[in-house]
């Protein structure tokens, strides 16, 4: 039994839930609960960036894509970068023109309030279910450990960052995040190290054996007999370089689980310090989780051993099993604590939509700041409840990694092309805008489930289809002028 690792994660999880719950003090407006009063320094932010986009899915999928294949998963990883120079000089100064708490109330500054509703609706959709498939990817963690069923699991988890997120707001969701990004790059790097010390020869042994089977490449510029078989390879450069642009241009720049925390910063300057910064931390931690994949292939290949089915097993499985007491402890509780990072970020930046977007214009009364804060919890309450049934049905969606980024694909693309529509063009109205979403949305649902495109092309022909639908709507539809509020 693995009585001292049990209390290692218990130790954690009660640990950083009192110390995330210590904050409630300081939530007093919707300024502070949302952005944590726009006091976390820079560096604080860039590591909860990371924390927001690392999550389960990364510590519990992406050794199992380097298990399976190789190190082309990097591709998309390079196309995160150019994706920040993006966000950083076109939509980050738009953001930082007047307070904002959420993206989307610059869609209601450009175009009017039903396109900030519809742009909100698409990002609540979306995240829920996304954040949906994460909540089932801790379990796994969790029925390891523990044995339980997947229900049990997650409600354990969801309850415990429920808490500490209800009760502190934006400020806890940034420390905690900083703790627990602390957390499973230590316990990743732990495993690194004593996994490779279980394969006679070390690490010559390992780039050999790896070398040979082609698990250390990265670039795949190899051509494809056809345009179709083009576009249905998930990890080629192209794909990478600009599905991955695309892609993080949406979920950084238009996804409030991410657009929250730059909102949080003192100034445009220390968001776009922070949003560069966390790339140099992001690239490290994939090629860390991909290399940890890889020495478990060469592990289980010189033992004959049968992976864990699901692969998504295959981590958490073999360090619960082989890591010595203690040890296995500390990484499990480093990947709940990536859990529980991304999902306190996921409810806060859920209720900042549902409050702010839907519910903060209706409240207007000397009391209406008390009465937000209240509903700001409740609506963190709701979400919770919400992401549990969620998580129970995304067991049956397939590997955690793909089902996550590819339901995030396919309406991502949809958010990014209204916002670059508002933002590289002045002629398009509301009604144009709302035109482009349609067509985007009807572009991506074909190209879902009448081809065999990959998902890492999802988000720029969404992005295409929405701006193009739009602007040329423009061109037929009237302009109806609309009121800022």
């Amino acid at each position: 039994m693995h009585y001292l690792d049990l209390g290692i994660i218990l130790l954690y999880l009660l640990g950083v839930t009192w110390f995330g719950a210590r904050f409630r003090g300081g939530q007093k407006t919707l300024s502070d609960y949302f952005l944590g009063g726009r006091e976390a320094p820079w560096w604080a932010i860039s590591l909860s960036i990371v924390s927001a986009e690392t999550s389960t899915l990364t510590i519990v999928g992406t050794p199992a894509l380097a298990f399976g294949g190789n190190m082309a998963f990097l591709q998309i990883v390079l196309g995160y970068l150019l994706a920040r120079v993006v966000i950083s000089f076109v939509l980050l100064p738009l953001y930082f023109k007047g307070q904002m708490f959420t993206a989307y109330e610059l869609m209601q500054r450009r175009f009017g309030t039903n396109i900030r509703r519809v742009t909100a609706t698409i990002f609540l959709v979306t995240r829920a279910l996304a954040e949906g498939v994460r909540v089932f990817a801790v379990s796994i963690v969790i029925s390891i450990i523990l044995g339980t069923g997947e229900l049990a699991s997650i409600i354990v988890i969801v309850c415990l960052t429920l808490f500490y997120t209800f009760e502190g707001g934006m400020t806890a969701v940034i420390w905690t995040d900083v703790i627990q990004m602390g957390m499973y790059v230590l316990g990743a790097g732990a495993s690194f190290f004593i996994i490779l010390g279980k394969i006679p020869g070390g690490w010559p042994h390992v780039t050999e054996m790896a070398g040979a089977a082609g698990k250390f490449q990265i670039f795949d510029f190899a051509g494809s007999p056809s345009l179709e078989a083009f576009f249905a390879r998930p990890y080629t450069f192209w794909a990478g370089i600009l599905g991955g642009c695309f892609l993080t241009t949406a979920s950084h720049g238009t996804d409030q689980l991410i657009v929250q925390r730059l909102l949080s910063a003192k100034s445009l300057s220390d968001s776009r310090r922070a949003l560069f910064t966390s790339w140099i931390v992001v690239f490290i931690q994939f090629v860390l989780f991909l290399l940890i994949g890889i020495l478990l292939w060469v592990y289980y290949t010189d033992n004959h051993l049968p992976p864990p089915s699901p692969a998504d097993r295959l981590y958490p499985k073999f360090v619960w099993d082989n890591l010595p007491p203690g040890v296995a402890g500390l990484v499990m509780a480093a990947i709940l604590a990536a859990a529980m990072a991304n999902l306190s970020a996921a409810l806060n930046s859920l209720a900042s939509t549902t409050v702010v977007d839907f519910l903060r214009g209706r409240i207007q009364n000397a009391a209406s700041e008390k009465r937000m804060l209240w509903m700001a919890r409740l609506a963190t309450v709701v979400w919770g409840i919400v992401l549990v049934l969620i998580g129970v049905v995304a067991s049956h969606w397939g590997s955690v990694l793909t089902s996550g980024l590819s339901i995030a694909s396919i309406t991502l693309g949809v958010l990014l092309g209204v916002f670059l529509l508002g933002s590289l063009t002045t002629k398009p109205g509301e009604d144009a805008a709302v035109a482009g979403v349609i067509i985007g949305l009807a572009a991506i649902l074909y190209v879902r489930f009448e081809t065999n495109i990959a998902f890492t092309w999802w988000v720029l022909i969404g992005s295409l289809a929405t701006f193009a639908g739009g602007y040329a709507a423009s061109l037929v539809l009237p302009q109806r002028t609309h009121a800022d509020g």
